[in-house]
């Protein structure tokens, strides 16, 4: 069973790189054809973020087809490197299998296998290794997510040994950067209000990575949660016969509250 599952992918990924191959020929799709790599990347990141969406909301049906599309600019890239003469998805393949199995020794029975007792630590020699990088924090790439690349660098912190060992410093690491924001609030020093309100974002950053929480997505969460409970404000307004402008900050205070707890 296992083997006819492995041919079916096979030959549906073909046809898929065969449907690209068509669409960008002479005369297949215009749009198809104009595309490079750059102006692909809006909808590579889209596709990505709808994925996290349809993981994040339990939709598999959802999920199951935006993985096809994120496939399908995964392709893509590699057609047009394939035009330019430059590699084949098939080494982009290639090459990741040989990385799973160079990066997990202990796994595949490879040489020193069982050398390193910290697997983090060892897959990040590795990589340190073989991409010739010259700083332990090289390689999180700068597009990330703000909140999703403060996690990363801490990580790769952590992974050498460069952490605490439990939360309690932490927390007073957080108390200790807000101090200093209202220090410098107070002084009314724009440059150093920013600089300080980065310092308290990583730590709460650090804080989540302590909880075993992602920021970014709590964060997605309360966003939406904030969304939805003004979407109820707006709609106990209009029910008031009133616009956010014909009311006042005490009356959507107290309709807030009210969705809070669940009244309206």
């Amino acid at each position: 069973m296992k083997e006819i599952l492995n041919k079916q992918a096979a030959i549906n990924f073909d046809e898929l790189i065969e449907v690209l191959r068509r669409l960008r020929a002479p005369d297949g799709c215009p749009w198809d054809r104009e595309q490079t790599s750059e102006s692909l990347v809006p909808y590579l990141l889209e596709e990505t973020y709808e994925i996290i969406e349809a993981i994040e909301d339990g939709d598999i049906k959802t999920l199951k087809e935006e993985l096809g599309d994120l496939t399908l600019h995964v392709l893509f890239q590699a057609e047009l490197a394939r035009e330019a003469g430059q590699f084949e998805i098939a080494d982009s393949i290639k090459h990741i299998s040989e990385k799973l199995i160079r990066r997990h020794p202990n796994v595949f029975d490879t040489p020193n296998g069982n050398q390193d007792s910290d697997l983090n630590m060892s897959w990040e020699k590795a990589k340190q290794k073989e991409k010739k990088r010259k700083n332990l924090l090289d390689g999180v790439p700068k597009k990330l997510p703000a909140l999703n690349r403060a996690r990363r660098i801490q990580e790769k912190a952590a992974n050498v040994g460069f952490d605490w060992k439990d939360i309690q410093p932490v927390w007073e690491k957080v108390e200790e950067e807000l101090e200093e924001l209202r220090e410098v609030v107070a002084e009314k020093d724009p440059e150093r209000i920013k600089d300080e309100m980065g310092d308290v974002l990583f730590s709460l950053v650090n804080l989540s990575r302590f909880l075993n929480i992602s920021a970014e997505d709590a964060l997605r969460m309360t966003i939406s949660k904030f969304e939805m409970r003004f979407a109820k404000v707006e709609k106990e307004l209009k029910k008031r016969g009133k616009e956010f402008s014909d009311s006042n900050l005490e009356e959507m205070d107290e309709i807030w509250n009210w969705v809070k707890k669940d009244a309206i």
